[in-house]
């Protein structure tokens, strides 16, 4: 595992998964991807874990992804985009499966993947200085492999309005959607995380993870194989589209894309 994650195991069993590139926000590329993947097959190989702790170091926790790493993926093959995207979609996935319960602690943006990371974890807690957003059609692309984690969180009444207009919202409004279970002051965000983390280490383990199983049975984002390939085929290949050449070039020279009616000066 590189150093973009930081896992720490304490002697409970409670794992925390720290995103740890806050000098460009923990926007996602490939190596933190890579590392997230990591840590949860080391999760695969530890002694009897209990619970996961998603958190982030600095200011954010996460502001989707790293635009110049999509743009960069964008100008290589077919197949390459494909792999990007089928790595996305899995972390996401096996987060959203996995049968230990797990808890986002969220502070400043969180993002487009990282709406869809929060999503797909059992508990969120955020802190008051939250703000989310879920903007990929600002850019030209679809936010296809989280949608349907964040169907099961919010509904999909609030991700029609939220999805479609990438509209950036409180912490307040998170919580009135669902798409947050608490939110408290940024200081408390650790102390929130640790009560609920022992409200879990009271359940009995075999139970809790069936119960999580029965639950999934039930939810959009358990996705089948046949469903998940199409999205990641439609993710890819939506990258390569010339709406997202125009969505990255808008982004690099901080200027509205040209499919927005308004004055040239605009910013996003």
């Amino acid at each position: 595992m590189n150093d973009t994650v930081l896992l720490d195991t304490d002697p409970r069993g409670v794992v925390t998964l720290t995103l740890n590139r806050p000098d460009i926000n923990n926007a996602y590329d490939e190596a933190l991807i890579d590392a997230l993947l990591q840590a949860l097959d080391a999760l695969d190989c530890a002694h009897t874990p209990r619970a996961v702790v998603v958190q982030a170091n600095g200011r954010h926790f996460q502001a989707g992804a790293d635009l110049g790493w999509l743009a960069d993926v964008a100008a290589q093959s077919a197949a390459v985009n494909l792999r990007a995207s089928r790595r996305t979609a899995e972390l996401v996935h096996r987060l959203n499966t996995l049968s230990i319960p797990t808890i986002a602690l969220v502070q400043g943006a969180c993002f487009g993947g990282g709406t869809g990371i929060i999503a797909a974890c059992d508990v969120v807690v955020a802190a008051s200085n939250a703000i989310f957003a879920i903007a990929e059609s600002r850019w030209g692309l679809v936010a296809n492999i989280i949608v349907p984690q964040l169907a099961d969180a919010i509904g999909v009444r609030q991700l029609r309005r939220y999805a479609l207009t990438g509209e950036r919202f409180d912490a307040t409004e998170a919580l009135r959607i669902g798409l947050v279970h608490e939110v408290v002051p940024p200081a408390s965000l650790a102390q929130a995380g640790e009560r609920i983390v022992d409200q879990l280490l009271r359940n009995a383990p075999e139970a809790t993870s069936q119960t999580k199983a029965v639950i999934l049975e039930q939810a959009r984002g358990d996705l089948r194989t046949q469903a998940f390939s199409r999205l990641v085929a439609q993710h890819a290949a939506r990258r390569q589209s010339d709406e997202a050449a125009e969505g990255f070039a808008s982004f690099r020279e901080k200027r509205a894309a040209r499919w927005y009616p308004g004055t040239p000066e605009t910013k996003t």
